[in-house]
């Protein structure tokens, strides 16, 4: 199997991208991480990058240059697919539109429901019987894209914030690499 290269852009604790370093090391996996992106000099996701020797840009998301400065990146490592895990930036519609490949985002509810920030609290308020993820292509409207596929639970009484986000994100370590998966082998 000839794998792709892929660009992880995390903004936080990178659990996702742990998880899909992991992943890619299974030589049936599609992907192989070539370079992590992260908006957020701090952010903990980083040290799962340097710990697996993977080469990482910090960016600076003020600068008027930096999606051009980022696409050039993306060409010199040949970046097939860029994953959005956790990346709290929105992309401009020219970035989007001049990478022309792949970009896809995981989303902590079932979509079109519960788009942006706040997610697990908006869920609870609105008294959701089910939630979950969605992986789904970016476009040039937040949280918006085609969707790859959707994974989800019954929430329960019990549950809160802490307890919803823990469950989802044990529900994103599937949905997001099983996505993957599913367009290459697609393609």
């Amino acid at each position: 199997m000839v794998k792709k290269n892929a660009c992880i852009f995390i903004s936080g604790a990178g659990s996702n991208l742990n998880n899909l370093i992991s992943r890619s090391r299974d030589y049936t996996f599609p992907i192989n991480i070539k370079l992590v992106i992260s908006n957020n000099s701090r952010a903990k996701g980083l040290n799962y990058a340097k710990k697996n020797l993977i080469p990482y840009k910090i960016i600076n998301t003020h600068s008027r240059d930096f999606e051009y400065k980022l696409l050039k990146d993306l060409k010199r490592y040949n970046i097939a697919i860029i994953c959005l895990a956790g990346y709290m930036k929105i992309l401009s519609k020219n970035f989007i539109n001049k990478f022309d490949k792949k970009i896809i985002n995981i989303h902590p509810s079932l979509l079109p429901k519960f788009k942006g920030l706040n997610t697990y609290l908006r869920i609870l308020k609105e008294k959701e019987k089910k939630t979950g993820c969605t992986v789904h292509y970016v476009d040039d409207r937040l949280d918006n894209g085609k969707i790859i596929l959707k994974k989800f639970f019954y929430i329960n009484s019990k549950d809160n914030e802490m307890n919803l986000k823990n469950k989802t994100q044990r529900l994103e370590y599937s949905a997001f690499p099983e996505a993957i998966i599913k367009l290459f082998r697609n393609n």
